[in-house]
């Protein structure tokens, strides 16, 4: 029998069923990511290879290596000629601003500054824990930062320019143990904090954006007068199992700067 004839029979795997009356390669992507979210492989360590893991799942390699694109398109993993395919990582130069896209109207795009405000740990807002999926009662980290730009490679930082002011709402009981200190002390990417410390991977995210005028604390940050037009992007990112990990509002300072996305 073809195996595409397969496709509407779910294969399992150590006794774990998988998607029913689906394409065989989606049941692999399944079990692919099934593997990811339990850690089985980490962020920045390779996968095995596709004829290891057609042995693992009784498929073609084909079937493999088309359930592996997809991932690869999705940003869950990473093919790197020659060497294999990894995990990926939010510490990688290539994923490291995929969420972030704002972008300066002339010139290469600046380094950004990390200035933080605020981290405090309180019972979430109504509004935040049905964001979240949280309890009643339960807790939510609420981080506060400004991002900056930089104009010039080698400016002193008193050239940095404040660009987006961040407001970023946590899950308590994911998020234990994060402190100002802790994000203060991390280099990387605060997605790479998350995945690193937390083991919380942000897969995808969901926006929505609208003007606002600068109100006086916001203005005052962003160092524009009050009433100042800003863009209000709204981000509910998401784990795997499509569980919501973060509820970021931004107000962007577009005076300079234009929120840039490709559409395909």
């Amino acid at each position: 029998m073809p195996e595409d004839a397969l496709s509407a029979i779910p294969i399992a795997v150590q006794g774990e069923p998988t998607p029913s009356f689906s394409p065989l390669y989606q049941q692999i992507k399944a079990l692919l990511t099934r593997s990811l979210q339990s850690a089985e492989w980490k962020p920045g360590e390779a996968i095995p290879s596709e004829m290891e893991l057609a042995v693992r799942f009784k498929v073609s390699q084909g079937t493999v290596r088309k359930a592996i694109d997809e991932l690869a398109t999705e940003n869950l993993l990473v093919r790197r000629q020659g060497k294999g395919t990894f995990v990926a990582t939010h510490a990688e130069e290539q994923t490291r601003y995929r969420f972030l896209r704002l972008v300066p109207d002339a010139g290469a795009a600046p380094d950004m500054q990390r200035r933080l405000l605020d981290c405090r740990r309180m019972r979430a807002p109504a509004d935040v824990a049905r964001a979240l999926e949280l309890k009643a009662g339960e807790t939510a980290v609420q981080v506060r930062r400004l991002l900056l730009a930089v104009p010039t490679a080698g400016a002193p930082p008193s050239d940095a320019r404040p660009v987006v002011l961040d407001d970023i709402w946590l899950p308590g009981p994911l998020f234990k143990g994060l402190t100002a200190d802790r994000l203060s002390a991390f280099s990387g990417p605060m997605y790479g904090l998350f995945e690193s410390e937390f083991g919380v991977r942000m897969i995808r995210a969901v926006e929505k954006i609208r003007a606002v005028a600068a109100a006086g604390d916001e203005a005052a940050l962003l160092a524009v007068p009050i009433g100042s037009p800003l863009l209000l992007v709204e981000r509910l990112s998401f784990t795997y199992g499509d569980k919501p990990v973060e509820l970021r509002r931004g107000l962007y300072q577009t005076a300079n700067h234009h929120y840039r996305n490709e559409l395909s």
